[in-house]
């Protein structure tokens, strides 16, 4: 190859070696559809496409509803462990699927809490809840609940945080690379096994609980979600435009509203350190933690009953 050409060559190799790899891992995507869903729950027509919900009646209602949120990746799954106790109970709970996760749609949009909390919402209002509801929030899920709570605080019971994020003092910054477009995308598009790796890999990969979800369990339906288009997608949004780390001011106006709260969290927590419970006691004056021996950030799922149980038994304390 001559000399002059040699630039050239070198750009086109370049390219195709960016390109190439992320064709093959992404040309058998496709896109969810209504044939897709399971034939347990529905779609919600919201303003930015169809979400996925799922209603669950207890045989005798206590008349009380609970709105649970799921976090960053894990759709709404994370919850089966906990339904039946609390169904017993006589609570009627709405789980969903954040837009770009489970079995809803992946719109292209500004993923921030403020959509998250729209869509929240959204949802609500589509299935003409009109009481007070109790929010459960999952890592994620914390800062959402309280991003509600804080614009319609008129229409909240109670918020339960479990391992929530937005507890941090600072929010970790990207390298310069990484704020480019499309640089995160193909990251986890090409570099998936290792991206999803521990993601897949839950950090506790055994329990005893009777109610926990086994690891093949988990793998299997985690997984299902990433042969659509837009999954990965929509946790890149996420991670540029929501603040999953420090939510101080915003929970510390949700606090002055003297909803009554909780906190629920494992003390090996890798995901958000369980140094967040402190911060959570300082914002949340009345507020109270309840730690899970050895729990790690995956407590919904593998160590469900201590959770639920924790759960039961704030709630129990809000029956008027």
């Amino acid at each position: 190859m001559p000399l002059e050409f040699l630039p050239v060559g070198l750009f086109v190799i370049l390219i195709l070696g960016i390109f190439t790899p992320y064709w093959l891992k992404t040309k058998n995507l496709k896109k969810i559809s209504s044939k897709d869903l399971p034939s347990e729950g529905d779609w919600a027509k919201l303003s930015k496409g169809n979400i996925y919900y799922r209603w669950h009646h207890p045989e005798q209602t206590n008349g009380q509803i609970i709105v649970m949120v799921h976090g960053f990746s894990t759709p709404s799954f994370v919850w089966n462990g906990l339904l039946n106790g609390l169904l017993k109970k006589g609570y009627s709970i709405l789980i969903y699927d954040h837009y770009g996760r489970g079995f809803s749609e992946r719109p292209r949009t500004k993923y921030s809490l403020d959509f998250y909390v729209e869509t929240l919402k959204e949802l609500i209002s589509h299935q003409n809840i009109d009481e007070k509801i109790h929010l459960v929030g999952y890592s994620m899920g914390g800062p959402i609940i309280g991003g509600f709570a804080d614009k319609y605080s008129d229409q909240v019971n109670s918020l339960s945080f479990i391992a929530p994020a937005g507890f941090g003092k600072v929010q970790p910054s990207f390298p310069f690379f990484m704020k480019i477009p499309g640089v995160i995308e193909w990251s986890m598009h090409v570099l998936a096994d290792r991206f999803y790796g521990s993601a897949i890999s839950s950090e506790t990969t055994h329990s005893s609980d009777p109610l926990s979800i086994n690891e093949k369990e988990f793998q299997q339906l985690f997984s299902f979600q990433m042969q659509f288009k837009g999954f990965r997608e929509s946790l890149a949004s996420t991670m540029r435009n929501f603040n999953l780390f420090d939510a101080r001011e915003m929970f510390e106006k949700v606090a002055a509203k003297n909803i009554p709260s909780m906190a629920i969290w494992g003390d090996n927590d890798g995901v958000v350190s369980y140094r967040g419970a402190d911060t959570y006691s300082e914002i949340f004056q009345d507020g109270k933690v309840i730690t899970i021996k050895d729990g790690t950030h995956d407590i919904t799922y593998r160590q469900p009953s201590d959770v639920l149980n924790a759960i039961e038994n704030f709630l129990d304390t809000q029956k008027n």
